[in-house]
């Protein structure tokens, strides 16, 4: 049955109150690739609670909760990760009590056969209620189409540079990488239930799309940044096609001025797994 949008679109979704410490944000940076090269100061500093680095895009697991989804209607065994789109207010802190207040913010109707478009905007506040970050996330349900809704969404991709990328880093990922991740907020089965995964589509469980997000803000921590995490102002990325557990990635860089554009490509199968990439950097 076609997904009813007057109703999603007015969804009441509880306000979450999270509490989280430096033991999440190291388990978070070691789901990312932290810490491979335990001897690395610079990646300690992520993984170590001696002077504790926080990766930003873990603002992305941080208020995770989608037990209000069956109330949505839409198959949740067909449905993917569409665009992930991260603003930061401030730094994130090492430890934190924060609300997270979510909200669905459009629908696009691809149409029958074709799929749908939902986008939650979640906008997270301190326990003073300053903003600390606000995040838009897209999912592509791809059994819920037709319901009559807009074909176009208000959202523009990122464009690409045309020219060679100014720089380019070859990544890991570990046949354990999911497992890993999940423990971050994620249950997702798709990621971890092999029959889970086939139900939808899927030879085996797949990667989850914001881990190799993470993966590319750590590659321009690293490579822009001096691995300093109060320097990235925005995170936003396009997911496109799926990267499984082990696989080889590489992420192409292009810098202008503050912005640095970049997509990650799956070495394993030569398919672009994130495009559309952007990062603002404070300068």
């Amino acid at each position: 049955m076609p997904i009813d949008p007057e109703k999603l679109l007015k969804l009441e979704i509880p306000a979450l109150s999270v509490r989280y410490d430096n033991r999440d944000a190291m388990l978070y940076a070691l789901g990312v690739g932290f810490g491979s090269n335990p001897v690395d100061a610079n990646e300690l500093r992520f993984v170590y609670e001696k002077n504790l680095r926080v990766v930003p895009t873990m603002a992305a697991v941080i208020g995770w909760d989608r037990s209000w989804i069956p109330r949505t209607g839409i198959n949740w065994l067909k449905v993917v990760h569409g665009e992930e789109h991260l603003t930061l207010h401030r730094p994130l802190p090492a430890a934190a009590e924060v609300t997270a207040i979510s909200r669905v913010s459009e629908l696009v109707d691809k149409g029958p056969d074709k799929g749908a478009i939902m986008v939650m905007e979640t906008v997270v506040h301190d326990k003073n209620g300053e903003k600390l970050f606000t995040r838009s996330s897209s999912f592509f349900a791809r059994a819920d189409g037709g319901f009559g809704g807009s074909r176009e969404s208000r959202t523009g991709l990122h464009p690409i540079p045309e020219r060679s990328p100014d720089a380019v880093v070859a990544l890991v990922t570990y046949p354990n990488q999911a497992l890993l991740y999940r423990l971050s907020g994620d249950r997702n089965p798709l990621h971890s239930d092999p029959d889970v995964a086939r139900a939808s589509g899927f030879a085996r469980p797949i990667l989850h799309g914001l881990c190799s997000y993470g993966h590319a803000c750590r590659t321009i921590l690293a490579t822009y940044c001096d691995y300093d995490p109060t320097r990235i102002k925005d995170f936003n990325v396009r997911f496109t096609s799926p990267v499984l557990p082990g696989a080889a990635l590489k992420v192409e860089m292009w810098k202008d001025s503050e912005v640095v554009s970049y997509r990650v490509i799956n070495v394993d199968t030569g398919r672009t797994a994130l495009n559309n990439g952007r990062a603002t950097l404070h300068i």
